[in-house]
């Protein structure tokens, strides 16, 4: 299959996050990823590019479009922060979740990693209002806030509480956490 480099009809043009980018490598191809708050499906598709099969779940009716940009990627329209988990017993060999945090949900991601798979988690951290949104403390990481949710679940691959510049100054914060090991690191 050959990239798609046409985005969801319902957002902008956005490049693949280099945290996911970096990480990804330790998804096979054919396994079962969940892009949490998915928006336009940037991280969908390239997974999908990749030969994942991927679960890509938003609120967002327009998300119902990934189907038309690539058939490797099952779009489920879901309020995440309402109502019942609607992935309870499913395991993913990924969890990715990019520019969102509703903390109720850390025990279900912690949950739907398989054995062998990966959580990788890319979101803003608290100093972001210096750069503008979001700035609600209620949207933004403590410090070491990710370390302490994987703490005694995942193994940490890799951590960072920093600025970035692109695609625009702001402070994240990232994690990259295995459920025992995974072949190829």
């Amino acid at each position: 299959m050959s990239p798609v480099a046409v985005p969801a009809p319902h957002t902008a043009v956005g490049a693949v996050s280099p945290w996911i980018r970096r990480w990804g490598r330790l998804v096979p191809a054919g396994a079962d990823v969940l892009d949490v708050a998915c928006g336009g499906g940037r991280h969908s598709l390239w997974f999908a590019t990749r030969g994942c099969r991927v679960l890509a779940v938003d609120r967002d009716p327009s998300v119902a479009a990934l189907a038309s940009l690539s058939s490797s990627v099952d779009p489920v329209v879901a309020d995440l922060e309402t109502g019942t988990w609607p992935f309870a017993g499913r395991r993913f060999a990924a969890v990715v979740v990019t520019n969102y945090l509703h903390r109720p949900l850390f025990p279900h991601l912690l949950d739907a990693v398989a054995p062998g798979g990966v959580l990788i988690y890319e979101t803003f951290a608290l100093g972001n209002e210096r750069y503008g949104r979001p700035a609600n403390p209620d949207f933004l990481l403590q410090p070491g806030e990710l370390l302490d949710v994987v703490d005694t679940h995942l193994r940490v691959v890799a951590f960072e509480d920093r600025r970035v510049d692109r695609p625009k100054p702001a402070l994240v914060q990232r994690i990259c956490a295995v459920r025992g090991s995974v072949s190829g690191w």
